[in-house]
């Protein structure tokens, strides 16, 4: 970022979707490597997206955004719910740890349910097989 940057800690104007997953990842406290282990990719996959070297498909932009406490609407494009400052995040101790066990949480929950999504899609075909 240059010193033209708005008071906030980005600017919607200039940063990536890569600035913006690098700062919120930040701002929750985590590494790459932890992040990359619960979106159940590899490091290097995330690398590339922050880098904005590689896209992340639909299914993992909803768990990051969820992950990392942010709307999905500002991890795409800047405008909406983000971070916040990261100077301004003071927790009482142990929260960090309890926003990561949500976090934590939240992602099994939506990989669970996209299992589940798919296991009903192969019941249903399995279903209208026999049907015919």
């Amino acid at each position: 970022m240059n010193s033209d940057a708005p008071a906030s800690w980005f600017d919607p104007n200039a940063t990536t979707f890569g600035d913006r997953l690098t700062g919120a990842r930040e701002g929750a406290g985590m590494t790459q490597a932890q992040l990359a282990k619960r979106l159940g990719v590899k490091k290097k996959t995330l690398d590339g997206w922050e880098n904005d070297l590689a896209d992340p498909r639909a299914n993992h932009l909803s768990i990051l955004a969820g992950l990392l406490n942010v709307s999905l609407l500002w991890l795409m494009s800047g405008e909406g719910d983000g971070p916040g400052d990261p100077a301004e995040a003071e927790m009482p101790e142990g929260a960090a740890e309890l926003f990561n066990e949500i976090r934590d949480i939240s992602a099994q929950m939506t990989r669970a349910a996209s299992r589940l999504a798919r296991a009903e899609r192969r019941l249903q075909t399995l279903i209208k097989g026999q049907d015919a």
